[in-house]
């Protein structure tokens, strides 16, 4: 067998003892690459600085408790602190990102880390500088593309400019779904540059509950019973989903994450049309997903932009298909009835959607016989692959540049 990768991962967006589902879709990636035991990493996963850990700072104090280093699965995770300028700093962000990680990369390296290539998640700010790192110290970059760094930042003039950038300085490029691929093609990717590794599920972590009748009962549920999981923020479309229950009398909502838009979801949900039937669990641990996934009846999923949403894989690996707004991505994952239904993205679209999978009777096995197919095994192997290529490719020239930077 042939020496294992070393990979530098490099995201803003990394679980941490503070946050432990923030990003957790770049470690469980990680850590399937790593089970392979083709290769070995070390994150590096930047936090914005903040003074304070006093909890009248909100999400704030938040980033002062994440830990300077820790080890995540056996992986050790560093932390740098990076300024962040609320509402004024996005221009800036990339530049503060990397003049605050450079320092930490040179004093990894100086304590002997080594590393083949940088692995990097979300074209910006996190891409951006991560192209200038590899340039600094002379180590091919591969960026991984997730959502709205393609389908939203673009539209801003100068991140526009700084991601064509990154795109072209960039070894290689991975898109979580065809359709981020050609997003990325029309940024100026030339298409032979772009990989598309889809996100695959943990079928041992997420499978049906061994006892359905009682993890229903655990949660007092009755009826028909739909489940939303995601942020409270606007773009996940929570709202949409309460308000499909105007139409579906019968039905119950469960609301999974926390966010700013709780308020605005709890008085909807006071709403005379639905009170007493949508209930907001807060935010839940990964491993307490599947058991509540298992217990629904049908998962929602009415966002407005998705890179390629882990929740409907989840949801359909634990038995319980989905419906998804007609939206980039989604239809890439939801491509057979068992697996659920894609609809337009309205209120009524969901009810409609709802309702036809209740009429249909879904088979949970055969929802969860879809959800084996997209197993992690294929993008382990693709990843490999690439970093293998991409190290081939550019191995020499690393090599010469990090001898002068070390001088």
């Amino acid at each position: 067998m042939s020496e294992p990768i070393r990979l530098l991962t490099f995201s803003t967006l990394f679980p941490n003892e503070a946050q432990p589902t923030h990003g957790v879709f770049v470690e469980n990636r990680l850590r399937h690459l790593l089970a392979s035991g083709q290769a070995a990493a070390t994150v590096l996963a930047p936090v914005p600085w903040f003074p304070s850990a006093a909890p009248r700072f909100g999400a704030w104090a938040t980033y002062a408790r994440v830990p300077a280093a820790e080890t995540r699965h056996g992986i050790a995770v560093h932390h740098p602190r990076f300024p962040v300028i609320p509402r004024v700093g996005m221009n800036l962000a990339p530049w503060l990102l990397y003049r605050a990680a450079l320092p930490a990369l040179r004093r990894l390296m100086a304590a002997g880390v080594g590393f083949d290539a940088i692995d990097a998640h979300y074209l910006y700010p996190d891409g951006v500088a991560a192209v200038w790192l590899g340039r600094a110290v002379g180590r091919p970059v591969v960026l991984t593309a997730r959502g709205t760094d393609v389908n939203l930042i673009p539209r801003y003039a100068i991140p526009r400019r700084l991601i064509r950038g990154a795109i072209g300085g960039a070894a290689a490029l991975v898109a979580v779904s065809a359709a981020l691929a050609e997003a990325l093609v029309a940024l100026g990717a030339p298409a032979g540059k772009v990989t598309v590794l889809r996100n695959g599920v943990d079928t041992a972590l997420f499978r049906p509950p061994a006892d359905r009748v009682a993890a229903r009962a655990a949660l007092g549920l009755a009826g028909p019973t739909a489940i939303s999981v995601g942020h409270l923020i606007e773009r996940k479309g929570h709202d949409l989903a309460i308000a499909a229950l105007a139409a579906l009398p019968e039905w119950s909502l469960l609301i999974v994450g926390e966010g700013p838009e709780r308020a605005r979801l709890t008085a909807l949900a006071a709403r005379p049309e639905v009170t007493g039937r949508v209930r907001l669990l807060g935010a839940r641990a990964h491993a307490d997903l599947p058991a509540l996934y298992g217990a629904a009846d049908a998962l929602v999923l009415a966002s407005s932009r998705e890179g390629w949403a882990n929740v409907l894989l989840e949801s359909m690996a634990c038995g319980t298909p989905v419906v998804a707004s007609d939206i980039w991505g989604n239809p890439e994952v939801v491509r057979a009835p068992a697996a659920g239904r894609i609809v337009p993205r309205s209120a009524a679209g969901v009810a409609a959607g709802l309702a036809d999978l209740w009429d249909a009777g879904p088979d949970r096995a055969a929802t969860r016989a879809y959800a084996e197919g997209f197993g992690w095994g294929p993008t382990t192997e693709g990843q490999l692959a690439l970093f293998r290529r991409v190290i081939a490719a550019g191995g020499q020239g690393a090599s010469n540049s990090q001898g002068a930077s070390n001088r």
